[in-house]
């Protein structure tokens, strides 16, 4: 039975999984080797919680236990051998998730399962990280994780029909509703998204619009939730350009990141981390569109 989660890496994604794994009811420890990093990602749990209350969403009780429930750590050597489920949520870089993949794999309890959060990346060579494939599956979370209430659970080469089973199980104890696809790069969502927020760029490096207007006119005229150019600047700029380097190297042509994209990830323009995206975030907090 999985009871005890370890969340590595207290980014964005993994403060928010971190957070629904504590309200699940799972023992979570959330790990970063920044200590600066996850005294932040602990602030800003306390203030989702504090939120939450505020808004309804969950009582004072359920909010209380659930941070009884968090621990935060830097010592991931130490977590890891405590834990029932590891989900990976570093950065989408290969260096980077194959180091931590190797080191859970030296200390992590043989029954010990392995799930990645990318949005694009291999579970199958990801899998091959840790030497333990049968038991490793991709987690692809939606940010805000707290609100979006779709995991795609994607299947390696080897993924047993356990590990799947198990790890369905967790999302749905999260509170989240599932898919559960076989590998491809981009999976379902990331394909879709990724080609949309491209065409963006394209769109706007030549000229055809603002991006308030291209922002609105998706929304309304396509009724989706947030336009391209909100959506990547809540998920990062650098983010997306990785993922679109990716889906470029393995599925072509079509995936080419446009070169604005390029140009604003270069200037550090990374979306709200960084106060300024597509649109700048600095002025007292409010937005305002450039």
């Amino acid at each position: 039975m999985i009871t005890n989660l370890v969340v590595v890496g207290s980014g964005v994604m993994g403060r928010g999984i971190a957070y629904v794994a504590a309200t699940g009811n799972f023992d979570v420890t959330l790990v970063d080797v920044n200590p600066s990093a996850l005294e932040s990602a602990k602030k800003e749990i306390e203030r989702v919680f504090e939120k939450g209350v505020s808004y309804n969403k969950i009582t004072i009780d359920e909010a209380n236990a659930a941070k009884s429930k968090l621990f935060y750590s830097s010592n991931l050597e130490d977590a890891a051998s405590q834990a029932d489920l590891i989900i990976e949520a570093v950065p989408e870089q290969a260096e980077i998730k194959k180091a931590v993949f190797e080191t859970i794999e030296k200390h992590a309890q043989a029954h010990c399962y392995f799930a990645t959060n990318t949005s694009t990346m291999s579970p199958t060579e990801i899998g091959s990280y840790g030497k333990r494939p049968e038991q490793t599956i991709a987690m692809h979370f939606f940010n805000p994780v707290q609100k979006m209430p779709l995991v795609e659970i994607v299947r390696g080469l080897e993924t047993s029909d356990e590990t799947a089973t198990a790890i369905k199980a967790v999302a749905e104890k999260m509170g989240k509703e599932t898919v559960v696809i076989n590998e491809f790069p981009g999976f379902v969502t990331s394909r879709i998204s990724c080609l949309v927020g491209n065409e963006a760029f394209y769109m706007l490096q030549e000229g055809l619009g603002t991006p308030e207007e291209i922002d609105k006119a998706i929304k309304l005229g396509l009724n989706y939730p947030m336009g391209p150019f909100e959506l990547v600047d809540l998920v990062g700029l650098d983010a997306r350009l990785n993922n679109l380097r990716y889906l470029h190297e393995k599925l072509g042509e079509k995936y080419r990141p446009a070169p604005l994209l390029e140009q604003y990830v270069k200037a550090g323009r990374l979306g709200r981390k960084s106060g300024k995206g597509v649109y700048d975030y600095t002025k007292m907090g409010e937005l305002v569109k450039k």
